[in-house]
Order: C-alpha cells, then structure tokens, then sequence
C-alpha cells in the first residue's frame, strides 16, 4: 500500500518525538538534543506541523489536564506512517552508502 506523501524533516522529527507521550516544548527540546543541535525546530513551526498532525489524525491529545501544557502521541495510522517512512530513509541511506563505496547494482 502507498503511503500518504513523504515526510519532511521536521515533520519526522515531530513525529519521531511523539512515539512516546510529549508536551510541545519538550518535543523541541528531544529532537535538539538527539541532533546534537544539528536540527532544531521553533515554536512557529512545531505547532503548524501539530495542526497538520493532528488534523490529518496521525497525532492525538493524550492528556490536556494542564492547558498550558498540551501532551501529544503518535495514533495508531501515525504510526503507521512513521514506519513506513523509516524504511523509505533506509531505503535512501543504503543506496547512498553502496554508491560511495564504489559498489555497483548491476
């Protein structure tokens, strides 16, 4: 089955992020650190792809106890698109490794 489109950085990151329960900020904050500060995404832009996410249901509100604090997750059908995605990069990865290797597939 084809995948909706393929997901832009930012949205992977965001989506990746959100595999466990998070709030906005933290969000932010995880995908800083894991880069090493190679990626970073503002405030701005988190909360458009959240919109996108959420509209689209690939993401959910787990909890709004606290209404400064918004806590989002990854629904089943983001899930799915996520790991479809991963493979896709694999995919991706492997043909440019083979490539600088100086292997070929014929």
């Amino acid at each position: 089955m084809k995948s909706l489109e393929q997901l832009t950085d930012s949205v992977f990151y965001i989506m990746a992020a959100l595999a466990q329960p998070k709030h906005g900020y933290a969000v932010m904050s995880l995908i800083e650190e894991m880069t090493k500060g190679a990626f970073i995404i503002g405030p701005a832009t988190l909360y458009t792809i959240i919109k996108k996410l959420l509209n689209e249901q690939l993401i959910m509100l787990h909890d709004e106890t606290d209404s400064r604090r918004k806590v989002y997750v990854l629904t089943d059908k983001g899930r799915k698109v996520l790991a479809e995605d991963i493979e896709r990069r694999k995919i991706m990865i492997t043909f440019a490794e083979t490539g600088l290797r100086g292997e070929s597939s014929h």
